[in-house]
């Protein structure tokens, strides 16, 4: 079940119906419907959080062609100790969390993890399996805007030392029973972290999803 509140799953879905819309329509009465449902969407969304109207809307217009789910990756690297590689995010406090970040453009989710997990942690990686591919909404994390889904992938350690960026502030390896608690949950969740190593422990493991 997801956690989202019904408020949010409907301005979400309306956005959705409204940027099609857009992309699709011909007739010019049917392209101002579609564009007053978004302007709806974004006064639902800022009647409930602290979200200034016009940068909502500004951050729809900014969404172009067939709505679809915003794809993540989230890397789980080991060392040959067993531990977990962890970095601090800036921009959420400098909590804790699994390397990773959005898929780009021109990029298999392997390849953007590697990246991800490179730029924010000093570390070369290889991606050795997928390890579950989770939809944000379902995984008890914040509400968001859009909606996100997430493929975190086990990676073997291949190289690098520790180094932060603009991204991160500090490095860390941590075995299971000493996982930080102060963790960007925005991103990383207890139990995601808990899954990872089980699927390191066990690489027969199915992946998981949903």
């Amino acid at each position: 079940m997801t956690a989202d509140p019904d408020w949010l799953i409907w301005a979400r879905e309306i956005q959705a119906i409204a940027q099609t819309g857009l992309a699709f329509g011909k007739d010019p009465y049917d392209l101002e419907r579609f564009h007053a449902l978004g302007r709806l969407a974004a006064r639902i969304m800022a009647a409930h959080t602290d979200a200034d109207l016009t940068r909502i809307e500004s951050l729809f217009d900014a969404e172009a062609g067939y709505a679809t789910p915003k794809l993540g990756v989230r890397g789980a690297v080991f060392d040959a100790a067993g531990r977990i590689l962890m970095v601090r995010e800036v921009v959420d406090g400098h909590r804790w969390t699994l390397p990773g970040g959005w898929a780009d453009v021109n990029q298999t989710p392997s390849e953007s993890v590697v990246r991800e997990v490179f730029e924010e942690s000093g570390y070369r990686v290889r991606a050795t399996k997928l390890a579950a591919v989770w939809d944000r909404a379902r995984q008890a994390h914040p509400p968001t805007a859009f909606s996100v889904a997430r493929m975190f992938f086990i990676c073997a350690l291949e190289g690098g030392e520790p180094a932060t960026s603009l991204e991160t502030s500090e490095v860390g390896w941590f075995a299971e029973t000493e996982i930080p608690a102060d963790l960007s949950v925005r991103r990383t969740q207890p139990h995601h972290i808990q899954r990872m190593f089980a699927h390191w422990r066990d690489p027969a493991l199915a992946t998981e999803f949903d």
